[in-house]
C-alpha cells in the first residue's frame, strides 16, 4: 500500500509540473502545435518567395530594356532595408500591446522573441518572420509606381519612412489590435494592410514625381514578357503561402483560402483576357497575367471568409473593373503609375475589401462564406475600413515624398532617365548585346 501511496504521490506531482508547464506555454500565447508550425515555415518561403524573384522578375519584365536591373535592384534592396527595420522596431510598432493606432516598444530588437516563446500555435519567431515577408512585399509594389525614374537613394529614405509611418501603423490598426480591428474589420490576409496602402503609395507618388518622359505620347512597352509572365507564374504559386499561411494553421481556412485564391486568379485573368479580346481584337499575354494579379489582389482581404462560388465572382468582378480602371488612368486620366499599381492593387484591395461585406455572409446559398454577419452592416465596417486606409497613406505618403525630397532630389535629371537607370545609378547592363 505504502509503494502504491508513493506511486500516486509521484504520478500527481508529475501531472502538477505538467500542468504548470503547460499553464506556462499558454500564457505565452498558446501550446505549439507542429503541423501549424511547419505549414507557417513553407508559407513563409511562399511569400518572401513572391518578391525575390517573384515580384522583382514581374516588374523587371515590363519596364525597358535600360531600366530592368534598377528595378530588380529596388527590390532586392527593399528586402534587405526592411528585415532590418523590421527587427530594430517594426515588428513591435505593428504587433505589440499599445494603444489603438501604434504598438509599443517591448519587442524592440526581437526582445521576448525566444525559441520557446509561442504566438497563437506556432513559434512567435515564425509568426514575426511570416509578418515581415508582408512587410517586405507591400513597398516592393509600390515601386511600380514610381519605376524608372526615382533616384536609388530616395527610394532607399522613402521605402524606410513608408513601411514606418504607412505600413506599420495600418498593419497595427487591422491585424495588431487597433482600432479597425476592434471595430470589425475583416481583412484577412491584406486587402487594407498590403494592396490599399500599396496602390495609394504608388499613386501619390507618380502624381508628386509627373510622367516618365515621353509618356503619354510615347509607348513605353514591357522589354521583355518572357520575365513577366514567369515572375507572374511565381507570384500565383506564392499567394498560396500569402493567403493559406494567413490562417495562421494548418487547417480547413486554410485550405479554403488557398482554393478560393486559386478561383480568383484563374476567374480575373480570364476574365481580363476576355474584355482586351473585345476591346481591341487580341488577347495578350500582359492582359492574362495582370488579370490574374488583380483577381488574387482581390480575394486577399476575402479568402478565409468566402466560399468558392463567391470567389468566383469576386474574380470576375476583379479582372473586369480592374481592366476598366487601368484603360481610364492611362487614357483618358493620363497618370503615369508606370506599372499599374493603383487600378491593379489599389482598386483590386477597395473591391475586395467591400466585397468581402457581402460574400462573407453565411446566408447567400451556393455563395455563402463562413460568417454570421448582416451585411448592411459589414459593408459599413468594411468601408470604414477601406478609405481609412487610403486617406491616410495618400496624405502619409505626400508628405513622406516631400521630406525626401528635402534630404535628395527624388528624380534622377533629364539626361539620366534618357540613359536609362541601370548605367546612370548602378553603372550596369542588364543585357550585352
Amino acid at each position: 500500500m505504502r509503494g502504491r501511496h508513493r506511486s500516486f504521490v509521484g504520478q500527481g506531482m508529475l501531472a502538477a509540473a505538467l500542468a504548470v508547464i503547460a499553464f506556462g506555454a499558454q500564457a505565452d500565447g498558446g501550446e505549439l502545435v507542429e503541423g501549424d508550425t511547419a505549414w507557417i515555415l513553407t508559407a513563409t518561403a511562399l511569400v518572401l518567395f513572391m518578391t525575390i524573384p517573384g515580384l522583382s522578375l514581374f516588374y523587371g519584365g515590363l519596364v525597358r530594356t535600360k531600366n530592368v536591373l534598377s528595378v530588380l535592384m529596388q527590390c532586392f534592396a527593399i528586402t534587405c532595408l526592411v528585415t532590418m527595420l523590421w527587427l530594430v522596431g517594426g515588428y513591435s510598432l505593428a504587433f505589440s500591446e499599445g494603444n489603438a493606432f501604434i504598438g509599443g516598444l517591448s519587442n524592440v530588437l526581437f526582445a521576448g522573441v525566444a525559441e520557446d516563446t509561442v504566438s497563437g500555435s506556432v513559434p512567435e519567431s515564425a509568426f514575426a518572420l511570416f509578418q515581415l515577408t508582408f512587410a517586405i512585399i507591400t513597398p516592393a509594389l509600390v515601386v511600380g509606381g514610381f519605376a524608372e525614374r526615382m533616384r536609388f537613394s530616395a527610394v532607399l529614405w522613402f521605402s524606410a519612412l513608408w513601411l514606418l509611418a504607412v505600413y506599420v501603423p495600418v498593419c497595427h490598426w487591422v491585424w495588431g489590435g487597433g482600432w479597425l480591428g476592434e471595430l470589425g474589420v475583416k481583412d484577412f490576409a491584406g486587402g487594407i494592410v498590403v494592396h490599399i496602402t500599396a496602390g495609394a503609395g504608388a499613386l501619390t507618388a507618380a502624381l508628386v514625381l509627373g510622367s516618365r518622359s515621353g509618356f503619354p505620347s510615347t509607348p513605353m512597352l514591357p522589354h521583355n514578357m518572357t520575365l513577366t509572365v514567369a515572375g507572374a507564374g511565381m507570384l500565383w504559386v506564392g499567394w498560396f503561402g500569402f493567403n493559406g499561411g494567413s490562417a495562421l494553421a494548418s487547417n480547413g481556412d486554410a485550405a479554403m483560402a488557398m482554393l478560393v485564391t486559386h478561383i480568383s486568379a484563374a476567374a480575373g485573368a480570364f476574365t481580363w483576357m476576355c474584355a482586351e479580346w473585345i476591346r481591341y481584337d487580341k488577347p495578350s499575354a500582359l492582359g492574362a497575367v495582370t488579370g490574374m494579379v488583380a483577381g488574387l489582389g482581390t480575394i486577399t482581404p476575402a479568402s478565409g471568409f468566402v466560399g468558392p462560388a463567391g470567389a468566383l465572382l469576386i474574380g470576375i468582378a476583379a479582372g473586369l473593373l480592374c481592366f476598366i480602371a487601368t484603360n481610364y488612368m492611362k487614357r483618358v486620366l493620363k497618370i503615369d503609375d508606370s506599372l499599374d499599381v493603383f487600378p491593379v492593387h489599389g482598386v483590386g484591395g477597395l473591391l475586395g475589401t467591400i466585397l468581402t461585406g457581402v460574400f462573407a455572409s453565411s446566408a447567400l446559398g451556393v455563395f455563402s462564406g463562413q460568417e454570421d454577419i448582416v451585411i448592411a452592416e459589414q459593408l459599413g465596417v468594411q468601408a470604414i475600413g477601406a478609405f481609412s486606409g487610403l486617406v491616410y497613406t495618400m496624405v502619409v505618403t505626400w508628405v513622406l515624398l516631400k521630406i525626401v525630397g528635402a534630404i535628395t532630389p527624388l528624380r534622377v535629371s533629364a539626361e539620366e532617365e534618357m540613359e536609362g537607370l541601370d548605367i546612370a545609378l548602378h553603372n550596369e547592363r542588364g543585357y550585352d548585346l
